[in-house]
């Protein structure tokens, strides 16, 4: 782990993203943008501080779920709104900070340890074919010799394309002593950590551009920055699971989010979702299926099949139109048209066609058990709680509304009964 300390900026509303939600807890794969900024960071220190002020306790309250240890500041907003507002009244613990955006989920530890150079200031640049709409950095010799926002440039600095990528790390001595020497004298009234750089400079200062990839330090401000964020980070899941032998049919239609496992021979097949903590090991899961925050081992489900939380699917056969809730099934067959809610069902059953446990009465929820080569007739409901012991035929149409035991056939169907000429007394003859 780097010796530096990490301050991460996540104070703003974002108006731009059109939202009540705080632009930082919007999601990408799956969790808040935030959550990929102190991820990554948590990769280089153990001095991560998190600046908030818009909604700043749900944000907090969101990221706590995820990380432990990690120190939360409010901003003064009123008093010294800004970015270099923000990084004011933080001791940092060590002699580098590292100071990143909240707003950059494609962010990357690998490349942040890039940082590591000998300066009083490390700038992260991008080299790109068009800087129009960047601030420019002007760089002689090695050195960032100034910035310049694209409205004071001269036509010369308009020609420059290398850009403020705006990651910075400051050495912690100068930016303390640099901080209080911030001015707000602007259009906006605000700090900006800008200036430091120009404070920098004027004072003969080292410092270093560290050209880094665009792709990594990609600003999301709007709607329109999360939806081509997400792809990319899409795809990096994506192909991390094929490099590792997965095989997936049309992988731009699939859609994993962070935190999911994929293990041994896996085939996933276009439209599936894969959500939350799900982990799937030698399993196919069909078109179109979704698992959310289940486990499926050694089994198959879809296509069209959902998989919802507390799900433990072993040795088993999910076939189209069947959801399951906190089920767990070793071995069982269960084709279509199923819902199995809140129950156990043990290796060797059958589950038919249109089959229902019955596992809320409107208050809480209750139990079905199913045990071991027990055959299940179509259309057969389970009014939960029941158990069901081994070898246990249920008839077609039957409604389970009690314990079943080992060896019995179970059957509610009421006895069939014919009318001769029904039809015609009931809508006369219409001949």
């Amino acid at each position: 782990m780097v010796n530096k300390s990490i301050i991460i900026l996540a104070a703003g509303a974002g108006t731009r993203m059109k939202s009540k939600l705080p632009k930082v807890l919007h999601k990408i794969s799956g969790k808040p943008m935030l959550y990929y900024s102190i991820k990554e960071a948590l990769e280089l220190s153990d001095d991560v501080t998190v600046v908030l002020f818009h909604q700043a306790q749900k944000v907090q309250q969101q990221m706590e779920k995820f990380f432990d240890g990690i120190n939360y500041v409010i901003q003064d907003h009123e008093n010294y709104p800004g970015t270099g507002g923000a990084v004011m009244g933080i001791t940092p613990k060590y002699e580098k900070v590292l100071v990143l955006n909240g707003d950059m989920p494609l962010i990357q530890a690998d490349e942040l340890k890039k940082f590591d150079l000998d300066a009083t200031i490390v700038m992260s640049v991008l080299e790109l074919q068009n800087a129009d709409g960047y601030g420019r950095v002007i760089i002689e010799n090695g050195n960032v010799k100034k910035i310049v926002e694209q409205k004071d440039a001269s036509q010369s600095e308009l020609a420059v394309t290398t850009a403020n990528a705006g990651i910075y790390q400051f050495d912690t001595k100068f930016l303390l002593e640099s901080l209080p020497k911030l001015s707000n004298n602007n259009a906006q009234k605000e700090y900006y950590i800008t200036d430091l750089v120009e404070m920098a400079i004027n004072q003969g200062k080292v410092l270093k551009p560290l050209i880094v990839n665009e792709e990594n330090f990609k600003g999301v401000n709007s709607k329109l920055d999360l939806s081509e964020a997400e792809v990319i980070h899409q795809n990096r899941i994506k192909r991390e699971f094929l490099k590792q032998g997965v095989i997936m049919r049309l992988p731009d239609t699939i859609y994993i989010e962070e935190g999911v496992i994929i293990e041994g021979e896996s085939i996933i097949e276009n439209g599936v979702s894969l959500l939350g903590n799900s982990k799937i090991v030698n399993s196919h899961i069909k078109t179109n299926t979704v698992i959310e925050d289940a486990i499926l081992i050694d089994s198959d489900a879809g296509p069209m099949a959902r998989v919802r939380p507390g799900s433990e699917i072993i040795g088993t056969h999910l076939g189209n139109f069947v959801e399951t809730k906190k089920a767990k099934l070793n071995g069982v067959k269960a084709g279509h048209l199923t819902y199995l809610g809140d129950c156990e069902i043990d290796e060797g059953t059958n589950i038919g066609c249109g089959t229902i446990t019955c596992n809320y009465d409107g208050i809480n929820k209750h139990k079905t058990i199913i045990g071991k080569n027990v055959f299940v007739g179509s259309d057969t409901q389970f009014v939960a709680p029941v158990n069901i012991e081994d070898d246990v035929l249920i008839g077609a149409g039957s409604t389970v509304t009690g314990d079943v035991k080992k060896g019995e056939l179970y059957l509610t169907r009421s006895k069939a009964k014919k009318i001769d000429g029904y039809f015609y007394k009931h809508f006369g003859n219409k001949k």
